[in-house]
């Protein structure tokens, strides 16, 4: 069975296995305070051209969404998200087990808008109850999407507009960044996110690395006493140098680009051609995720031999999601194009 259920299946690339095995014997200080990971913030510093960003390695993305939403919220407040968000349904009542409830707004394409945002905020502080209620305090959004769509620099504009006005922490979940920055639909650079965010991280987990991601706190107040949490949380490592490799391999000649290209390129060859079948999707993604909307005797027959998401259950029909990564085999998306061409009558 050839998996398309995630993009973390498998290990990691062979540039990064190659400088885990090379530095394995050398001897580090523990928890990132290391020689690679210094290298590594320098590296993603160069890419931001912000030298104030302050970069943390964690060890993965719940931990990443835990601890920057515990550390900066007080106990009164809460963090928007789309309803569809990572933190408000994947991720175990994480968020909530700190203390924090989620705020979340519906959403048909896995993003919200700077209206609800403000409307939200206004809604909040309007009511004459307001201090009776979770006060809203941070926006979380996730590009891409869990959907796979992606945030313009323009939308990403006008939400931190908006979180200026109301004196808002906008926190981007960037677990798969990589495939948001090589859509051929995206107009935002890493240089954008370090101005429109006050935080977001860089994943590593789905982009090509064994584990971890980097978490960029842009506006320094929020930086104090960072590391704390991180502990606390759960979040540091005490062999910190494995993530300082990956992400100076990752940062190094364009890796984290190329990987990321390849798994939207995957995609894109698998999406155009379910389309060119007469299927619909969930929603149009621009990235690595793809959506059909298939009959459920063809979900049944495929998965025979590939892996795959159940997303939501229909009359007659099912959305799956069929997700390819940095080291997704093009043959394979070949053969699967085949195999749906063959059960589409």
């Amino acid at each position: 069975m050839y998996m398309f259920v995630n993009d973390y299946s498998e290990g990691m690339h062979q540039k990064i296995l190659d400088a885990i095995v090379k530095t394995n014997l050398e001897q580090h200080t523990g928890y990132g305070m290391d020689e690679y990971c210094e290298k590594a913030r320098l590296a993603i510093k160069k890419e931001l051209k912000n030298e104030n960003s302050a970069v943390h390695f964690l060890v993965g993305g719940t931990q990443a969404n835990t601890t920057v939403i515990c550390a900066l919220l007080r106990p009164h407040q809460g963090v928007i998200s789309a309803v569809s968000g990572h933190i408000n349904v994947h991720e175990s009542g994480a968020i909530e087990a700190t203390g924090h409830k989620v705020l979340a707004l519906p959403s048909d394409d896995g993003k919200i808008t700077a209206k609800q945002v403000e409307d939200c905020v206004k809604g909040h502080f309007d009511d004459p109850t307001a201090e009776h209620m979770v006060q809203p305090k941070m926006v979380y959004i996730s590009n891409p999407t869990e959907v796979g769509t992606i945030y313009s620099k323009k939308e990403l504009e006008d939400i931190k507009k908006v979180c200026d006005e109301h004196n808002l922490i906008l926190f981007c979940d960037g677990a798969r960044l990589g495939c948001a920055l090589m859509s051929k639909q995206n107009d935002v650079t890493l240089e954008d996110m370090a101005k429109l965010t006050d935080v977001f991280y860089i994943g590593g987990t789905k982009m090509g690395a064994m584990f971890g991601e980097a978490v960029v706190i842009n506006t320094p107040k929020y930086n104090e006493d960072f590391r704390y949490l991180i502990k606390q949380k759960g979040g540091m490592l005490a062999k910190g140098r494995l993530l300082g490799v990956q992400f100076l391999t990752l940062f190094t000649d364009g890796l984290y680009y190329e990987l990321a290209r390849h798994a939207n390129e995957c995609a894109e060859k698998l999406q155009n051609a379910i389309k060119e079948m007469g299927y619909k999707f969930l929603a149009e993604s621009p990235t690595n995720q793809v959506f059909p909307i298939l009959p459920n005797e063809i979900v049944e027959k495929i998965g025979e031999k590939y892996g795959y998401s159940q997303w939501e259950k229909r009359d007659g029909e099912m959305v799956i999601r069929l997700c390819t990564s940095w080291a997704t085999d093009m043959a394979k998306v070949d053969e699967l194009i085949a195999d749906l061409k063959a059960l589409t009558k």
